[in-house]
C-alpha cells in the first residue's frame, strides 16, 4: 500500500476481534464497528500558526483506540480508516 497521510492524519487498519458472550459468537454485522486498530502510516504533523510542525506522537505499528470520527477507505480489498491524530484516544500497550 502506498498511502501517505497529510498533516496530522493517521492511516489505521481496524483490528477484527471475535466477540464472545456466554459462549455465543456474535457476527460482525451484529456488533458495533471496532475502535481498535494498528497505525499503518502517519503524516508530517499539524502545521502550527508560527509555521512549524507539531511532532506526531504516533508511529507505524502502534495499536490504538480511536473515535468514530473517521473516513473509511478500501485499498486492494483491505479496509483502512483515516483519522486525525487528535481523534486517537489511546495507545494500547
Amino acid at each position: 500500500m502506498k498511502l501517505k497521510p497529510l498533516g496530522d492524519n493517521v492511516v489505521v487498519k481496524p483490528l477484527k476481534e471475535e466477540t464472545v458472550k456466554g459462549g455465543i459468537i456474535i457476527p460482525d454485522t451484529a456488533t458495533e464497528k471496532t475502535e481498535k486498530g494498528e497505525v499503518i502510516a502517519v503524516g508530517t504533523g499539524k502545521l502550527l500558526e508560527n509555521g512549524q510542525r507539531k511532532a506526531m506522537e504516533l508511529k507505524a505499528g502502534d495499536k490504538v483506540l480511536y473515535s468514530y470520527s473517521r473516513k473509511e477507505i478500501k485499498i486492494d480489498g483491505e479496509d483502512y480508516c483515516i483519522v486525525s491524530e487528535e481523534d486517537v484516544l489511546a495507545v494500547i500497550q
